[in-house]
């Protein structure tokens, strides 16, 4: 059976390669979705690439996985500092968990040098831009090679 592996990405980052491209690059979400899968097929696993600015759609997306995903990898984009209801959908899910920035969040703001998600994520990459999500499904393909 093939492993299921959610990459779940918050608000805005449906604007990807429009908003900000010099902080967030100019892929596009069509382009992570795509390089994605290429490295999914080469890994033996499946993704399923999924994008909300609606913070109860990706609780929704969380619950659903606990049922059908062998993994998380998660870009909660602003929902990072703010949503407890993630963190919460988060901690019933028993896989692995990578969390995923594009920038590096350190480097910016001091409001986004917290995140809710890092309490509950196995792992954190930040500031690899788009290539952060191949890093990150790499590591939980890694992480579940023997479910």
């Amino acid at each position: 059976m093939t492993r299921i592996i959610d990459i779940l990405n918050g608000p805005n980052l449906n604007l990807l390669g429009q908003r900000q491209p010099e902080v967030y690059g100019r892929e596009t979400p069509a382009d992570v979705e795509a390089a994605c899968a290429a490295l999914a097929a080469e890994l033996g696993v499946q993704v399923r690439f999924r994008q909300s600015n609606h913070e109860g759609q990706i609780v929704d997306w969380i619950h659903e996985a606990r049922e059908t995903a062998a993994a998380i990898v998660i870009n909660p984009a602003a929902y990072t500092h703010t949503s407890v209801a993630i963190l919460d959908a988060l901690k019933a899910f028993d896989g692995p968990v990578i969390e995923v920035h594009i920038s590096n969040v350190h480097q910016r703001e001091s409001f986004r040098h917290h995140s809710y998600v890092s309490l509950r994520a196995d792992g954190v990459i930040a500031g690899c831009g788009t290539e952060g999500y191949l890093l990150a499904l790499r590591r939980v393909a890694s992480l579940t090679a023997g479910a």
